[in-house]
């Protein structure tokens, strides 16, 4: 870290230029331009795909925005946080956090835990049996939701929240998708997944299980039976590996291992298995296969591969017998340039997988029953920025390949819906193209991570509901977010502004029917970390997780979660390293540092989060040092005459 992160510097080294005239109107301390106040979009909201309003409940987290009376800050915070997304238990374990990649924090020390925070949030209220709110008052309409994984989850709940019916049409036998069916259990543990889904339900959610569409419900039927559908099916066929030989029968896709894994029918495995890949799916086989174990001799009928057919199920007696797993993972790209979670890589390295990089797979070699019994490889150099034929091919002996580099979707039965790919294009309000009345969501659309599902969601039901009004589809907002409210947030108060009555006294600071000198411009800025103060923040290190020793020693069956939740005290204290980017959190600078005293604060009946300082327009001489000295980047000089 430089230490010139933590000073503000209006030129840097070498620059000799003044800025621009027309930007620096200071004359003699003075200008005509005095402040405003400007609420903008932090970048880990605007990173984030559920479009999470991070900022607001970390400041309720923080102390900052007090819940109401009666209500514990947990509580509070829980409310807000699901505004967007309504598993935060699980949010806080899985997600790989890009909301911390964009962190203004980084620029100054490290990123804030924002995920581990969320994971407190997210246990209290499951540990406190906290539910969602009433649903919204009933309209009548109902929406038939095809998939019942986390954007048809979450579909449901953003439906029943503005109170239309909400039926789930699941092929399996429960519900949660990938959380259920592709994560690890000691990454997503069942009784949370249950327990963020039982609350979705609860709000009257209606359930058909092990029913298909397109075979057991016919499109068309559920297209005369509800107003509108959302398709949530998902990606869940694994893509096979485009070499020769990959059908063979112990050469399967990431899906179909992590399936069988999942439902406890694949116990243990035998020999060395490969796994083909750089992506967390590639990362969630290899680590579910050193917690599978190995057992050397096994008869012909309990072969894994018999298992994954779907022909036998492995007796769990037979685990006691296992011994380490041989697991190497083959990747055609160096490994620091793998797309999965860097963290989730390198626990993989410490549980004993072995990596072996550059290497491009050219064949899966057969034995003369036409079982796999060695993968063909080329090993590839990348110096070049492409991939380049380094050294002679050979062969990796193994008794299993294990393809996970990519996933699609399955549309049996289903006609115009997908395209050429198995997927489903929409358009940016996530209807499909073509298809009105029919939306989509998650994998399906865009396979990427869970918050990207649930985001997909918000906003499909955002046009699912216009369109069931007849309405005109809105354009989505540059920054598509689930933002703060001002008047939201004065409403909950009890400090909402007058209603205005036409040809009332206009243009002045004194009526009671505005919110003053406020300007709301998250839909269109997101605030870089150069408009903060950043001098005003010391150093903090994270609180972080305490992580479980997970090692190659250790591995088999060990079915424990890698992280240990936050604390209380540990979550609060993180929750203050926030920068409030884009928001006044009362840190006084401004008031301190007025020269003519014309900052002051709001009486505290009428103060709310956003609304801490005003300014005395009579006092101010726009001098331009309340806006240099605040933190937040929230104050602005525009307001004045020429």
């Amino acid at each position: 870290m430089s230490d010139t992160n933590l000073t503000f510097r209006r030129y840097e080294d070498d620059e000799h230029e003044h800025v621009p005239w027309d930007e620096d109107v200071v004359s003699s301390g003075e200008s005509y331009i005095c402040p405003t106040y400007i609420q903008r979009t932090p970048p880990c909201q605007s990173a984030c795909p559920s479009g999470h309003d991070i900022r607001g409940w970390l400041s309720i987290v923080r102390g900052l925005d007090k819940p109401p009376e009666g209500m514990a800050w947990e509580e509070y915070a829980f409310h807000r946080m699901t505004m967007s997304n309504p598993f935060p238990s699980i949010m806080g374990r899985v997600c790989p956090a890009p909301c911390q990649d964009g962190c203004n924090r980084n620029d100054v020390d490290e990123y804030v835990g924002i995920n581990s925070i969320e994971q407190y949030i997210g246990d209290w209220a499951r540990e406190n049996d906290i539910k969602f709110g009433a649903p919204g008052a009933d309209t009548g309409k109902k929406v038939a939701i095809i998939g019942g994984g986390p954007a048809g989850l979450a579909a449901a709940y953003f439906l029943r929240q503005l109170g239309h019916g909400a039926t789930i049409f699941e092929e399996y036998k429960a519900l949660g998708g990938m959380m259920r069916f592709g994560l690890p259990e000691y990454r997503v543990p069942r009784d949370i997944l249950d327990q963020e889904t039982q609350r979705i339900l609860d709000l009257g959610v209606e359930v058909k299980l092990n029913t298909r569409v397109g075979t057991d419900v016919a499109v068309e039927d559920l297209e005369k039976e509800y107003d509108a559908i959302f398709w949530g099916v998902g990606c869940i066929k694994g893509k096979p590996l485009r070499v020769p030989g990959f059908d063979a029968p112990n050469a399967v896709d990431g899906m179909t291992f992590l399936r069988a894994f999942n439902d406890r029918s694949l116990q243990y495995l035998s020999g060395r298995i490969l796994v083909i890949g750089g992506g967390d799916t590639a990362m969630d086989v290899v680590a579910a296969s050193k917690r599978l174990g190995n057992i050397a001799d096994i008869d012909d009928a309990n072969r894994p591969e018999n298992v994954l057919a779907g022909n036998v199920k492995h007796n769990e007696a037979d685990a006691a017998k296992r011994e380490d797993a041989d697991c190497w993972l083959v990747y055609r790209r160096p490994i620091e340039k793998a797309p999965c979670t860097a963290h989730e890589l390198e626990a993989s390295i410490a549980e004993g997988v072995e990596i072996h990089d550059s290497l491009a797979p050219l064949e899966v070699m057969l034995d003369d029953q036409g079982r796999a019994r060695a993968l063909k490889v080329q090993p590839v150099d990348w110096s070049s920025g492409k991939m380049e034929e380094s050294g002679e091919p050979f062969e990796i002996e193994c008794t299993m390949i294990v393809g996970a580099t990519g996933q699609t979707g399955d549309f049996t039965g289903i006609d115009g819906v997908a395209n050429e790919w198995n997927q489903i294009d929409a358009e940016k309000n996530m209807q499909v193209k073509g298809k009105p009345g029919h939306f989509a969501g998650g994998d399906t659309v865009d396979p990427h991570l869970l918050t990207t599902a649930i985001g997909h969601a918000s906003i499909a039901v955002e046009g699912i509901d216009q369109y069931m009004k007849g309405e005109e589809v809105d354009e989505r907002p540059k920054v598509d977010a689930h933002h703060f409210e001002m008047l939201k947030e004065l409403e909950l108060k009890g400090l909402s502004p007058e209603e205005y009555t036409q040809g009332e006294t206009w243009g002045t600071n004194t009526s009671k029917f505005a919110v003053h000198n406020f300007d709301d411009r998250a839909r269109a800025e997101v605030i870089k970390s150069e408009e903060l103060f950043r001098a005003h923040f010391e150093y903090e290190p994270m609180n972080k997780r305490s992580e479980t020793d997970i090692n190659a020693s250790n591995v088999l069956a060990n079915m424990q979660e890698r992280f240990t939740g936050l604390e209380e005290e540990q979550a609060q204290k993180e929750a203050g390293r926030c920068m409030s980017c884009g928001m006044c959190f009362e840190c006084d600078n401004c008031i301190i540092y007025c020269p003519q005293d014309a900052v002051f604060r709001v009486k505290k009946g009428e103060a709310s989060m956003g609304r801490y300082v005003e300014t005395d327009y009579f006092k101010c001489v726009g001098c331009h040092i309340c806006k240099e000295v605040c933190p937040t980047g929230y104050i602005e000089m525009g307001l004045g005459f020429a």
